[in-house]
């Protein structure tokens, strides 16, 4: 199946020990049924209840006591998954008064219709304006969808279900044909009652309905716009097995085929007559339906607010049997992290809404009640440096560790008040001297500790030069209390004095060790033998690997005109320089913008050339 992103399907247990808390706090109580929650662009918000009506709580969070609307005669309620279900304002909504509504009707089909405010009352809206948009016919009771929301780009999107009954019996989902198992877009300013934007990605397809932005839907109980950058992230109700959560990034040009009835989340459900999987658009996060964990997904919202930043971003949505609430969010890895928020006995948890400076509530059908979303921060404690240089690390760094590092946090490393680029684990190998703290983050949430107590450490007793060369005489560096000579990288027995005579050619390395006990190891050395064809001696290569540059160094019986060039295996020349040289020639060939990647250093005379292998690294 296609995916819209890199995906990571996460266990609803996966960080479990998030530092994000929640709490169901009551914000408004003594509704009846409610499942939607709007804001118009003020301090008010709209609470749509399933028999027919929409209540206003002002902003002083007195719910009104008189309806916005009541449409109760038309509207039927009596099924578990039909009656007044979605509220949309109309983005002008301050100088038009329109507003959208979806609703199951008395014969049974989905309507989605237009009405206005009074002009005599803000709070009161006219029953008698309503003028129809689509009239939709239902073959069962269930699987109506309802939520309807203005995008951000100013067209009508409605989440139609697939028809109900069970297992998507007349294959709605792939039906090109009907507006069922759809996610649709109109344009309710373009037309009466309204247009079909032209870029809507069937427009021109005979195939497909004109009205259709996505398919291969359920039952999209409940859809949202991330009011920041416009993604669209829908909870879309499983059949038996997988609920899911759909996204689409805010410059998709539609046409997403979500997969049902093909697929149940990314499961193989009825894949007769459907797409090949490559078709398929993946869920960003499916979970298990089971009574532990829940039955029916309430798709959320995307927390903007300001007040709790440490959810900044998260995208919030819950279970309409278990009550749970989690939230899902970035890994920084083309993935995202799913966080068990709550497990509420508050279930019944029907729809998510925004006020209008982004905090969010939810509305609990059975209660009545509408709820504020408030987090809680455990922050653990600030992260404490330990270690120093007697601390041994690779190639005689200084080891630095947190001793208190929790779990579920990446950190981020500074020497000297620069960050330290690619250091994110608990643990630091400090190569120089330098004042060093740490910090810790969890995603975008600021539900982190403060940073550290700079610590500084003042000797690193790594040297990257360990060995120089004069001919086949090697010297270690000196103030180490402690040496051991490799050849080909196997110790030499008796070779443990800071000074080593080559008497062979071959690859010659040291370990030393400091008075702390700490060892490092250097490069490799390479003494090349006599060449007799062009009559050079005690040929010295070093490193090898290199890094950024080599040292060279050889001396000649016959002295004249030299060559060197540095070439790849396929003979590409990197570097090139002619000498003259009397006795002996020692020098630095610069290499730290080349790839890593094999090499061969060539150095000829009079028609002769040694080629010597060497590695970057």
């Amino acid at each position: 199946m296609r995916t819209s992103l890199l995906l990571v399907f996460l266990s609803l247990y996966f960080f479990a020990n998030s530092q994000v808390g929640l709490e169901l706090n009551t914000y408004v109580s003594g509704l009846s049924q409610p499942l939607d929650i709007v804001h118009a662009g003020d301090e008010r918000l709209f609470i749509v209840e399933k028999g027919g009506t929409i209540r206003i709580i002002d902003g002083d969070i007195n719910l009104i006591s008189t309806p916005y609307l009541d449409i109760d005669d038309r509207v039927n309620s009596f099924a578990s998954e039909r009656g007044l279900l979605g509220l949309a304002f109309h983005p002008d909504y301050a100088n038009n008064g329109y507003f959208f509504v979806n609703y199951t009707n008395n014969s049974g089909n989905t309507i989605v219709s237009r009405f206005s405010v009074t002009e005599e009352d803000p709070n009161i809206a006219d029953p008698d304006s309503e003028l129809i948009l689509l009239d939709i016919d239902q073959p069962f009771s269930n699987h109506n969808g309802g939520c309807i929301r203005f995008g951000p780009d100013g067209y009508l999107y409605v989440g139609m279900g697939d028809g109900g009954s069970g297992g998507d019996p007349l294959n709605a989902g792939q039906d090109r044909q009907t507006l069922l198992g759809k996610m649709l877009r109109i344009d309710v300013d373009g037309g009466t009652p309204y247009a079909i934007p032209s870029d809507n990605p069937f427009a021109d397809d005979d195939f497909t309905l004109d009205e259709v932005w996505a398919l291969g839907i359920r039952n999209p109980w409940r859809f949202s716009f991330d009011r920041l950058n416009g993604d669209l992230w829908i909870g879309d109700v499983g059949q038996n097995d997988w609920e899911e959560i759909d996204y689409q990034p805010a410059d998709s040009e539609g046409g997403e085929n979500y997969g049902w009835r093909c697929y149940e989340g990314t499961h193989t459900y009825n894949t007769a007559g459907c797409p090949d999987a490559s078709e398929m658009t993946e869920p960003v996060l499916e979970y298990a339906n089971s009574n532990n964990v829940g039955c029916s997904v309430t798709g959320g919202v995307v927390y903007r607010g300001d007040l709790y930043p440490e959810a900044y971003g998260w995208y919030l949505y819950a279970d309409f049997c278990s009550g749970r609430i989690w939230g899902l969010y970035p890994n920084g890895a083309d993935g995202w992290f799913n966080v068990e928020l709550l497990n509420s006995a508050n279930n019944n948890l029907a729809g998510f809404g925004e006020d209008v400076s982004g905090e969010v509530y939810v509305a609990g059908i059975s209660t009545g009640i509408i709820y504020r979303l408030d987090f809680s921060c455990d922050v653990p404690s600030t992260p404490l440096i330990e270690g120093d240089a007697a601390i041994c690390g690779p190639d005689g760094s200084a080891l630095l560790y947190v001793s208190n590092a929790p779990e579920g946090y990446a950190f981020q490393w500074y020497k000297d008040g620069e960050l330290i680029d690619g250091e994110n684990a608990s643990t630091l190998l400090l190569h120089e001297p330098g004042e060093i703290t740490v910090s810790l983050s969890a995603g975008e949430s600021s539900c982190v500790p403060e940073s550290a107590t700079p610590v500084t450490i003042e000797e690193v007793n790594i040297s990257e030069d360990l060995i120089t060369v004069s001919g086949n005489e090697l010297q270690a560096a000196p103030d180490f209390v402690e040496y051991q000579w490799f050849l080909d990288g196997a110790p030499i027995e008796g070779a443990t004095e800071s000074l080593y005579i080559a008497e062979e050619a071959g690859n010659y390395s040291v370990e030393v060790t400091d008075e702390n006990g700490c060892t490092q190891m250097s490069f490799v050395f390479t003494i090349v033998a006599t060449h007799d064809p062009l009559k050079i001696d005690q040929l010295s290569l070093s490193p090898n690997p290199f890094r950024d540059f080599i040292s060279l160094s050889f001396s000649v019986r016959e002295n004249g005109r030299y060559q060197i060039r540095l070439l790849d295996e396929v003979g590409k020349e990197f570097w090139k320089e002619k000498l003259s040289i009397q006795k002996q020639w020692n020098g630095n060939i610069p290499v730290s913008r080349l790839p890593k990647g094999a090499y061969f250093l060539e150095i000829s005379h009079k028609g002769q050339l040694l080629a010597l292998p060497v590695v970057k690294q």
